[in-house]
């Protein structure tokens, strides 16, 4: 067999149903593909490559999935910490989103998220902001894969007035990016509590005529409950189903109020949960009940949420973050291992975003999205469970080599695809303006 790119590894965890850990094995790459993943030896007999790469000590992971973030947001990273949700959003973001967000602030915001998502091993990236055609620009540049968020608000915000015009600009998001390689899209009603009933419908209906998912800030906290009991006279989760909205097309993020009826429905559904561990953790919003969803048969990825509130976009560390809390709360060391949490971080997150037949996993046929991380570093060694050590251990420092379709993004640490000093330079200038106003 001839291929373009043969690479050896100490381990590859595929993220088969076996949830192997492949030892001394091999993954040969052509036209952006895997084209074979077999034991070294048979790998040196039977592949000639144009390139070979021999990673000693190095483990090969799918790309991680983050499912959900607000990439500009990292332009105000740590600008309003240490407050409830509703106090930071409406007197802290939302205001300063008013007066800052624009074409150039998510422009600059993105591409410090896809900077430093690339570094930590995130090769795909379920996004949730305004000017989203900014983002998916910038993404496609940079090579990495996005689903842009076609948002929707009730209320005007610097992108559009009315819902008519948030759903209008999406769909034209959508005609101009439909057959890109990297860039897809998913209507991104913000919540229940900023999205009437009427949009709620318009979106459901375009969300079946598209087949596109939905993406939505669900059962977020207790006083979103308690709101829509008051407003609505029933959950959040209760409405969206009136209203048609359950299925497999729903993503559903953070999730931390949820009775067993509603876990029960949501796997009835087909419907997809998002966790959020540390952004839930930092704003104090409550413990989504991962094993009971999990234990349900509901489909869970994971996602960093904004920078704003995490105040990273590290997948590695939300990896142990979930397994931990899921320790925790359930009160058994043996809950969502870290196989589990891995799974959660790449195919499940591609599940969610309908994209698993062409990525999440490292198998014959679906595209080259791989992630090295080295484990000879001190605190990952010695090393006796290469899975473990990777989401109990390791850092996103330890990521080496990044491949997305193929094409590498990130070699030996270094980006390839973005030049870091002018990103942060326009970082720091953002810092400036924000800070003085």
């Amino acid at each position: 067999m001839h291929t373009e790119l043969l690479i050896h590894a100490d381990w590859i965890l595929p993220v088969d149903a076996a949830d192997s850990t492949l030892a001394r094995h091999s993954i040969a790459i052509d036209k952006g593909r895997i084209a074979a993943l077999l034991p070294r030896a048979e790998a040196e007999e039977q592949i000639q490559a144009k390139r070979v790469l021999d990673l000693p000590e190095h483990a090969l992971i799918p790309g991680l999935i983050n499912a959900h973030t607000h990439s500009p947001m990292t332009l105000l990273r740590g600008l309003a910490d240490d407050l409830p949700l509703m106090t930071w959003l409406h007197e802290h973001i939302w205001p300063a989103e008013g007066r800052w967000v624009d074409t150039e602030f998510v422009a600059d915001g993105t591409r410090l998220a896809v900077l430093e998502m690339l570094r930590g091993g995130i090769t795909c990236f379920n996004d949730m902001y305004f000017f989203p055609e900014v983002t998916a620009r910038v993404a496609a540049d940079a090579g990495i894969r996005v689903l842009a968020g076609m948002i929707v608000v009730d209320f005007p915000t610097r992108y559009a007035e009315t819902a008519d015009d948030y759903l209008r600009l999406g769909l034209e998001l959508h005609n101009r990016f439909h057959n890109h390689n990297l860039v897809r899209t998913a209507f991104a009603p913000h919540s229940p509590y900023a999205v009437s009933d009427a949009p709620l419908e318009r979106v459901r209906t375009l969300a079946d005529e598209l087949e596109v998912p939905i993406h939505i800030h669900l059962h977020e906290t207790h006083d979103e409950i308690v709101q829509s009991l008051r407003e609505h006279g029933e959950h959040p989760l209760t409405r969206l189903d009136r209203l048609g909205l359950l299925g497999p097309k729903l993503v559903a993020i953070h999730m931390t109020q949820l009775e067993e009826t509603e876990i029960a429905r949501l796997a009835e559904t087909g419907s997809h949960v998002v966790h959020c561990p540390e952004s839930n953790l930092k704003l104090a919003s409550g413990f989504c009940p991962v094993t009971s969803l999990l234990d349900a048969g509901v489909n869970v990825a994971l996602g960093t949420d904004g920078a704003a509130s995490n105040n990273d976009l590290n997948l590695l560390a939300e990896m142990r973050t979930a397994a931990l809390l899921a320790k925790g709360v359930a009160r058994s060391a043996s809950v969502l291992p870290a196989e589990t949490a891995l799974r959660m971080a790449t195919l499940n997150g591609a599940k969610a975003l309908g994209i698993d037949q062409l990525t999440g996993s490292l198998e014959a046929g679906k595209a080259a999205d791989i992630v090295a991380l080295d484990l000879s570093n001190p605190h990952t060694q010695p090393l006796y469970h290469a899975c473990s050590q990777m989401v109990y251990a390791a850092s996103s420092n330890q990521v080496t080599q990044v491949w997305i379709g193929g094409r590498q993004v990130i070699r030996d640490g270094h980006p390839v695809t973005l030049e870091p000093d002018a990103i942060l330079a326009a970082a720091r200038q953002w810092q400036e303006r924000i800070r003085e106003d």
